[in-house]
């Protein structure tokens, strides 16, 4: 016999209860022991000496049976904590992702409706087209979040079911009994565990990109920048410009000059290395655009940048696009590049703009460069800008100037 029990007597291990339990068919004794290799209940004389259990491992049908319910306590303490955490998320998560969809749906819905305000009479069928695609996204989100209470409801009927037959199991069977149902207790363990706990899925999200048509993007653009009142009356900061850049009297014009400048006095808002320039003016909400003549510089950068940008040394951290503050579309001779946080995207130009128009949208979040005389939008930048943004600009060739 194995360590794990000494060698029974005649009779031992016998747990007394108000009805006597099977017996063994051999020996007519109570099974009050239980062979692990075997893995059933026999008697005594099955496990003593001369017994067909001689030298496999066994243990007292009462040990056994404890072990077992320790393990559905075990159990049904996993199942309740399974279920606190699904009830809590169908409860908090949930609704407040429906609530999201909603919101964000409507602010898509808003978005649209301006901006096809100012192109009503060309696009009629686009508004249509993509508030049904706004609907749908809205429908689709809100379907999966229905489909995701069924699920968990389901999941939750599951696991109480399972945890109400083990719990019955453990209030209404005997030693033996509760030994005779393992196989059906590790059955059911097996169907607990397979359900598993909620997990963050896209699918439950709004997708903003439904918004996004190029048709609609084109044609606010040349719609915004081609009138009157689209345009930011945008001056340069004097107190920012780079010493190796000439200001004009109406602080709209950059000249790139091989020569530092000794007329501007060195201060904590003017970049001392690279030639750069902030506008005076800062945008924190609403639409502006802005234009400036590129025409004469092969080497230029500009874009937004926010007032936390670092204005000295000649480190990454204050090169426009090299840092987490700056957003640029730059030219260097014939390649020109959009730029952020030191990402560079490479755009396939064929020829350089005269004129390159910027549009910052900060209720969508959207930055736009853009091509006033062929209508070609150049590139659009989706992302979250932080606090306050400013226009900036770099030029190490030449002039740039911004236009009325």
């Amino acid at each position: 016999m194995s360590a794990e029990g000494a060698e029974p007597g005649p009779g031992a291990g016998l747990r007394p209860g108000p009805e006597p339990g099977p017996l063994c068919p051999e020996h007519g004794q109570a099974l009050s022991w239980f062979c692990r290799s075997e893995r059933r209940p026999v008697c005594a004389a099955c496990a003593g000496l001369g017994g067909r259990c001689r030298g496999h491992r066994i243990r007292r049908a009462e040990e056994r049976a404890e072990e077992l319910r320790n393990k559905i306590v075990d159990q049904c303490e996993r199942l309740q904590l399974q279920s606190a955490a699904i009830t809590k998320y169908v409860a908090d998560v949930l609704p407040g992702k429906n609530q999201r969809a909603v919101s964000m749906a409507s602010a898509a819905r808003e978005l649209v409706i301006q901006r096809l305000s100012l192109v009503r009479s060309l696009c009629e069928s686009e508004e249509q087209r993509l508030l049904e695609q706004v609907h749908g996204e809205e429908e689709r989100a809100h379907q999966s979040i229905l489909t995701q209470r069924v699920h968990w409801a389901e999941a939750l009927q599951k696991l109480d079911t399972i945890r109400t037959s083990l719990v019955g199991m453990l209030t209404h069977l005997d030693d033996l009994q509760l030994i005779q149902k393992e196989q059906e207790i590790f059955e059911r363990t097996e169907e607990a565990e397979g359900i598993l706990d909620p997990q963050e899925s896209e699918m439950l999200n709004f997708n903003e990109k439904c918004t996004r048509s190029p048709l609609l993007t084109q044609l606010w653009a040349t719609a915004v920048l081609g009138s009157l009142s689209g345009t930011e009356d945008i001056r340069i900061d004097e107190r920012t410009v780079n010493p190796f850049l000439q200001l004009s009297d109406d602080r709209k014009t950059l000249t790139f000059s091989t020569k530092k400048s000794k007329a501007y006095a060195d201060g904590p808002e003017r970049f001392d290395h690279w030639p750069n320039a902030l506008a005076a003016t800062s945008f924190q909400s609403g639409l502006h655009a802005w234009m400036v003549n590129v025409q004469n510089s092969c080497a230029y950068k500009v874009g937004v940048a926010s007032g936390h940008l670092p204005r000295k040394g000649s480190g990454s951290d204050c090169r426009l696009g090299h840092n987490a503050f700056s957003w640029v579309f730059s030219r260097y001779d014939q390649e020109f590049r959009f730029s952020h946080n030191g990402q560079h995207e490479h755009l396939g130009l064929l020829r350089g703009p005269a004129q390159l128009g910027v549009l910052l949208d900060l209720q969508a979040q959207e930055l736009l460069f853009y091509e006033p005389a062929s209508g070609t939008v150049l590139y659009t930048h989706h992302g979250s800008f932080p606090g306050s943004l400013f226009p900036v600009f770099a030029v190490a060739d030449q002039t740039i100037s911004i236009v009325r």
